[in-house]
Formats: structure tokens, sequence, C-alpha cells
């Protein structure tokens, strides 16, 4: 059975290793989410209310697939920021994954170990 080299023997560059650390910081110090924000915008019905000119209410979802079905979750105002901020970092951590992909790719293609 072969044994398995530790990462830490494997040929890096220095660009790699940063893109490592990055990744590894995000994961180990920020919340992060796989979904998508959406707006809705909807009449409340009431008379007197701004929506009746043509003022919609406005409000953020997040949504979300979890078993192949769909999940939305109504955002509350003071929590928009954070939502925004995590699902920002979920595709930071997924653009240095993918720039990792791309290195070893290029190592493999050059016959590199």
């Amino acid at each position: 059975m072969p044994r398995k080299t530790p990462l830490s023997y494997v040929k890096m560059t220095g660009a790699e290793r940063a893109l490592r650390a990055q990744l590894q910081q995000m994961v180990e110090t920020h919340a992060m989410m796989r979904a998508t924000l959406t707006v809705r915008e909807r009449v409340c019905g009431k008379e007197n209310c701004k929506c009746a000119s043509g003022e919609k209410h406005s409000s953020l979802y997040i949504v979300s697939r979890q078993n192949g079905k769909l999940r939305q979750l109504f955002v509350p105002k003071h929590m928009e920021r954070k939502a925004r901020q995590w699902v920002n970092n979920y595709l930071h951590v997924q653009e240095l994954l993918e720039r990792i992909s791309d290195s070893c790719w290029k190592r493999l293609q050059e016959r590199e170990e």
C-alpha cells in the first residue's frame, strides 16, 4: 500500500502556499454560508400605507438548496449586513479553492510533484 506524502513535503510555489494560508485563515476565523441573497418587494394591503401608492416594501431573503430542496429564510433588517458578509466569505473561500485547484492542475500538466 503506497504511503501518503504529507502536504508539507509536496513542492508548492510561494503563491500556492499563500493561497492555502489565506484559505486556512478564512475557514478558521470567518462565518460563511453557501447561499444567495434575494430582495423581494411586496404590498401589505393597508389602505394608508406607502405601498398602496406604488412604493413597495422590500425584504431580504437568503436562499439555498439542501438535499435537493430549495429553502428560504427571511433576513431581519438588523442581520442583513452579517448575512451579506457570510455569503461573501463563502464566495471568497470558493475563489481561493479554485485558484489552488488551478495551481495543482498546472503542476500535473507540467508533470511536477
